[in-house]
């Protein structure tokens, strides 16, 4: 069996020793997702819609990379810090990204994540083997 890694190419990934997603065989486990940019950096402290919107951005590249789409995607874990405050944020955010599509799918509200002022983080297994 062949495992294909993938990185953003984010100096976090050195320091912490992490890959954005591993693929083995037709699962490919994605890393949690946020809301960097292209150079690595936290952007959008505190704004939660921002933050969702780019961190579904960086899950598309990852899913890109690997020639998948959103549609063969079977779950997600997203971790929000004040969840009862962004539920309604995180179902409709859902929603707009997944479409007709129904991955299974936790929300786990906590205290905090990595950088501060990050309220999201998402992340996915995908299964290449179903149709795109």
């Amino acid at each position: 069996m062949t495992i294909d890694v993938y990185v953003h190419g984010v100096s976090a990934e050195g320091e912490f020793g992490y890959s954005q997603a591993i693929r083995s065989g037709e699962l490919i486990h994605v890393s949690g997702q946020l809301s960097l940019d292209e150079s690595g950096e936290f952007v959008h402290a505190d704004d939660f819609g921002a933050q969702l919107e780019r961190t579904y951005l960086n899950a598309d590249r990852v899913l890109e990379h690997y020639g998948a789409t959103r549609d063969q995607v079977v779950s997600q874990t997203v971790y929000v810090v004040g969840l009862q405050r962004y539920a309604a944020a995180v179902a409709e955010g859902n929603l707009a990204y997944f479409g007709a599509h129904r991955p299974v799918s936790t929300v786990v509200g906590v205290s905090e994540l990595t950088f501060p002022g990050q309220v999201v983080e998402i992340a996915f297994l995908v299964d290449t083997g179903l149709p795109a």
